[in-house]
């Protein structure tokens, strides 16, 4: 059994990761940080609540620290955890910088302890799809990718840590990991990145959209996110040389947790027929809907607790962190400079 400290119960450790860690064998919620409040007790009765780090981890029986907070407190509580010897994971973005990001990966391989990022959405059902979309080869030589995640948001929100300008704040790096991540893991590093960061809200100070294309020798991904969106967009859309494969409508996983339902069961994560995608071959002119595989967000921590416990590799390596913060800072310089950056720039 693998004892977890949850370090934040916000949003995030409310919704994304107190119940997928409950719902995984051989893992158990031991302890909450919670400095203030008692959302914790009154949700987990049985789980012991902790006001500071101190306490949390004076319990040496939990293994693993999960960092559910503000990116700006990342850094420091994964260095004190790790320097405690526990492993790590850390909630997106990783880190507000590349150079912190190495920081943690070089302190992790000194304590000989793990360190991941929370990359839920490698999980989600749609993305699971377009993965054996690909892997079919039904739509031949894969020539664009393109993946959309918006919302419509059109007003501030006040006293929000995330509307404040400062290292590591805005879309690109709340929203950007996700699709970063899905676009590196399904086609490597690429030659070069092109982005344009921009706000769409009146008084923001954040950038609030983005535009980032990550450029292959024979094809290109396009992630875009947008806050102010009232009719979405495909959210994948990929052209081949035999086809295409069109996807609307977002993994249902998340609001799902955000109304309390408990990841189990086989109806889990299952996408409306309504909201599968379309693959239209070239070949014979066909249009066949395509099942949405089921969402498992619960899967990351399964995969985690093989890792720990039976030295398969982590969910997230180290090196695929530091791969999707080197591709964010990369698109924040391009659209700083307003020009095209190679994968090997100096940055």
């Amino acid at each position: 059994m693998i004892r977890v400290g949850l370090i934040g119960f916000g949003m995030a450790g409310q919704v994304f990761h107190a119940p997928t860690i409950r719902a995984v064998p051989g893992m158990e919620l031991a302890c909450i940080l919670e400095r203030n409040g008692s959302r914790a007790q009154v949700k987990y009765p049985e789980v012991r609540v902790a006001r500071s780090l101190d306490e949390l981890l004076s319990d040496e029986t939990i293994r693993l620290c999960v960092i559910a907070t503000p990116h700006t407190t990342h850094v420091e509580l994964a260095r004190l955890c790790l320097q405690a010897g526990r492993d790590v994971v850390v909630d997106k973005v990783f880190t507000p910088t590349l150079r912190e990001a190495e920081e943690l990966i070089a302190l992790a391989k000194e304590k000989n302890r793990m360190i991941t990022v929370y990359q839920n959405r490698r999980w989600d059902g749609d993305f699971q799809t377009v993965k054996k979309v690909l892997a079919s080869g039904q739509l031949g030589r894969v020539v664009e990718y393109e993946v959309r995640y918006e919302r419509f948001r059109p007003g501030l929100r006040s006293h929000s840590w995330r509307e404040v300008a400062e290292p590591g704040s805005g879309m690109l790096f709340d929203l950007g990991p996700h699709v970063v991540d899905q676009a590196l893991l399904l086609f490597g590093q690429p030659l070069t990145v092109t982005a344009s960061l921009f706000r769409q809200r009146e008084g923001s100070q954040i950038d609030d959209a983005f535009d980032v294309c990550l450029e292959y020798p024979e094809m290109r991904a396009l992630l875009h996110s947008r806050i102010i969106a009232c009719a979405p967009g495909p959210h994948f859309a990929v052209h081949g040389t035999k086809g295409s494969f069109v996807k609307f409508g977002m993994d249902p996983q998340e609001e799902l947790l955000k109304a309390g339902a408990v990841p189990e069961g086989a109806d889990w994560g299952q996408d409306p027929q309504e909201l599968w995608g379309t693959l239209t071959l070239a070949e014979n002119g066909s249009i066949q809907k395509v099942q949405t595989e089921p969402g498992d967000y619960p899967g990351f921590y399964a995969n985690l607790r093989d890792a720990l416990l039976q030295g398969a590799p982590p969910p997230v390596t180290p090196d695929q962190a530091w791969r999707t913060m080197r591709a964010l800072e990369l698109a924040k310089q391009s659209s700083q400079q307003r020009r095209t950056l190679s994968w090997d720039e100096v940055i």
